[in-house]
């Protein structure tokens, strides 16, 4: 529909009429130039000025044309199918296949009415169904909350959903939040009745022990309907593709609805990951078997740090030190004494050296061992040290004096030290402990070093450090440059009944000296260890020239094999100074991998290994809930009906009011001085009346 418009008052038109009329008045009224032609001619060429000159005249009052258009949307119906395993677990494939042919009749019928839209949706949303029924997980708030977001400001006629009610990700999905403004149809699949079954309902764990200790998991046992009956809790463990049990603890289910927590201790005897199996033997007349069965993966670290503190002879700070350390699983500590000295400075990751080199013992063995080994160490000066040889022996601080003659010193925290960060309680706590015993002298830091505590004797806070930490030569070290420390140990608990103000000193001095930094040019890694079986593995590479800048201008490749020795290869993607790699989804099991690079005819390699874990989500809870179903139909406007009602929700729709079909109304507006055909109409009258002035003699 078409209607025209001016921007200026319509009586204008009138006006331009006039201007025509007189315009066509003077050119041909009383004219004598066609006296001897036919009469009509004059009004001929009259009426062609009269219209001409009008049009224009019209033309610059700007005259609009409106259309108004209608466009008709058709009502989004959405056929969204759960396509989780526990679906399919309750379908034969005769039931599959007239489900099938149903969804199909059904689809048909809405199409035809309808502008659908079809999901699957499980572990995730996504369009078209397959009726694989794979997905690991159902997750019925994420589908709904989709349509929220796709459909919410469209003319969302309704939903049907077909699931069994299952959810084991995500919210309940009738608290979902987003309200859809259309009838939710909800097709209830699956069995509602409770059958026979055995299952691990859950695992508790950690995901990571350390080498060498002993952890816990606690596993719930849930039985419905197994009554009378017996069977055993079986902790296994697979290695090498081979099954070893561990521990077997028998049960006895004494009542239809029965469940039991049992908790298990297991050793972590080897580092990497380890795969455990916890199952329960099946019982007679069990509706599945496949939920009798959980592996769960335990990232066992190898991170333990070997600390050795050596000292010329018994001292209460020995004691001091190892107590705090001794909290930490991470650390393994062992004090001996030079004299009597046993351990191999070689298996050790940390030295701490108190009062030594010393006077009587120079201990240069020891030093040549750490210096060689490139162990990172900690020197404690007190009255017993050789001064002199210990300046030689580290470039941190220099001390000049006599280690006999001392100072009591109180320690100030450096307000410029950055290397880790230290609260406030500790810097305001230090200053008022007991003071340590500090050798007599001049102390001078040298340009690389740290300064963490400065000496403060008496009430006059010097410049003379008291710890010192840094690096010489790629190697960690650090000087405490008094002894006596058991002293701030005990006047910590004292003043706060906790230790933790002389933990945060000694505890992080020494956890920054034993932190080891990758110095490797190539590197691979991954965000975790364990994955999940239907998650990608995303590994990223890092390849360092001589200089350890970071650069990508070779190859680098990768080899993932599995526990039975079947490789995998595949070939890094460069990124802008890196490598990544998509490696896609792995069975379940256990993996190693070998990365290999070349760098200036040198080829660098890098070994790792993850694994994945089974989602056994599904095969927890098999009875469908067709009680969630109703609620949330009703909850939305819609109806529950059954996979032999499928076909009748066609009329359901169709009886509902609200699914009616949107008209969308859109008013275009246009300049006619634009349309081109005015433009040559005009052209074409000026041009006929000037040929037939010239035909007719006269121009």
């Amino acid at each position: 529909m078409e209607n025209l418009s001016f921007q200026y008052p319509t009586w204008y038109l009138f006006l331009c009429a006039i201007l025509g009329l007189v315009y066509a008045l003077l050119v041909y009224f009383r004219s004598e130039t066609f006296k001897e032609q036919t009469a009509w001619l004059n009004w001929l060429l009259g009426g062609l000025r009269f219209v001409t000159a009008t049009a224009l005249a019209a033309l610059l009052l700007s005259p609009l044309i409106k259309s108004l258009l209608t466009d008709t949307k058709k009502p989004v119906v959405v056929l969204a199918q759960d396509q989780s395993e526990s679906v399919m677990g309750e379908m034969d494939e005769t039931q599959l296949q007239a489900y099938k042919t149903s969804y199909e009749t059904l689809k048909s019928s809405l199409a035809e009415k309808y502008d659908l839209k079809e999901y699957a949706f499980g572990s995730e949303v996504r369009e078209g169904v397959d009726f694989s029924f794979t997905d690991k997980v159902s997750n019925l708030s994420e589908m709904l909350k989709s349509l929220y977001d796709l459909y919410s400001n469209q003319n969302l006629g309704a939903v049907v959903l077909a699931t069994d009610g299952i959810y084991n990700e995500g919210s309940n999905p009738v608290y979902a939040g987003n309200r859809l403004g259309a009838p939710i149809f909800t097709v209830a699949l699956g069995d509602t009745t409770p059958q026979r079954d055995l299952l691990i309902k859950r695992v508790y764990h950690n995901k990571i022990a350390y080498l060498g200790d002993r952890f816990n998991i606690e596993v719930d046992v849930l039985a419905q309907n197994c009554p009378n009956t017996k069977t055993n809790l079986v902790i296994s463990k697979i290695e090498n593709g081979q099954t070893k049990r561990l521990k077997s603890t028998p049960i006895n289910i004494n009542r239809n609805d029965f469940f039991l927590t049992e908790e298990v201790t297991l050793e972590a005897d080897r580092a990497g990951v380890q795969r455990f199996r916890v199952a329960v033997n099946a019982v007679e007349g069990e509706v599945t078997k496949t939920n009798n069965v959980k592996d769960i993966f335990i990232d066992v670290l190898d991170a333990r740090q070997k600390i050795l503190i050596i000292a010329q002879s018994p001292h209460p700070d020995l004691t001091a030190i190892k107590q705090s350390l001794a909290d930490n699983k991470n650390y393994e500590i062992k004090v001996e004494y030079v004299d009597r000295r046993k351990a191999n400075i070689a298996d050790y990751n940390f030295v701490i050296l108190h009062q030594l080199p010393g006077t009587k013992n120079g201990a240069a063995d020891i030093l040549q061992q750490i210096k060689a080994k490139k162990l990172p160490h900690l020197f404690i000066v007190g009255s017993q040290s050789n001064l002199t040889t210990l300046n030689n022996s580290q470039n941190l601080l220099t001390i000049n004096g006599d280690s006999k003659n001392a100072n009591e010193v109180q320690g100030i925290i450096a307000n410029d030290f950055s290397i880790f960060t230290v609260d406030d309680a500790t810097k305001e706590g230090i200053p008022n402990f007991a003071p340590l015993s500090a050798p007599f002298g001049e102390f001078r830091e040298s340009a690389n070093a740290q300064i963490l505590l400065y000496q403060r004797i008496g009430k006059v806070e010097t410049k003379y450090p008291l710890l010192v930490i840094g690096e010489e030569d790629g190697v960690k070290k650090g000087v405490l440059a008094a002894e006596g420390i058991w002293k701030w140990r005990l006047f910590d608990y004292l003043q706060n009944k906790n230790h933790d103000i002389f933990e945060e000193v000694i505890g992080k001095t020494i956890q920054y000296l034993t932190l080891k930094e990758d110095k490797r040019r190539f590197r691979i890694s991954l965000d975790k260890n364990i994955f999940n079986e239907n998650e990608p593995i995303i590994l990223d590479a890092e390849v360092y020239n001589d200089n350890y800048e970071l650069i990508n201008d070779g190859d680098v490749s990768l080899s993932i094999k599995d526990s039975e020795g079947k490789e995998f290869p595949s070939v890094f993607n460069r990124t802008a100074r890196a490598y990544s790699l998509n490696a896609g989804v792995f069975p379940v099991g256990n993996y190693t991998f070998r990365g290999k690079t070349v760098q200036n005819g040198k080829e660098l390699t890098y070994n790792g290994q993850f694994s994945v874990q089974p989602i056994q989500l599904e095969s927890f809870q098999t009875t469908a809930n067709h009680g969630l179903l109703k609620l949330l139909s009703e909850q939305y406007g819609g109806e529950m009906v059954y996979p032999a009602q499928l076909a009748s929700i066609s009329e359901k729709i169709q009886a509902k009011k609200s699914v009616k079909p949107v008209m969308y109304q859109t008013t275009k507006t246009r300049s006619i001085i634009n349309l081109k055909w005015i433009f040559f109409l005009l052209m074409a009258m000026l041009t006929l009346e000037w040929f037939m002035r010239r035909y007719h003699g006269s121009y």
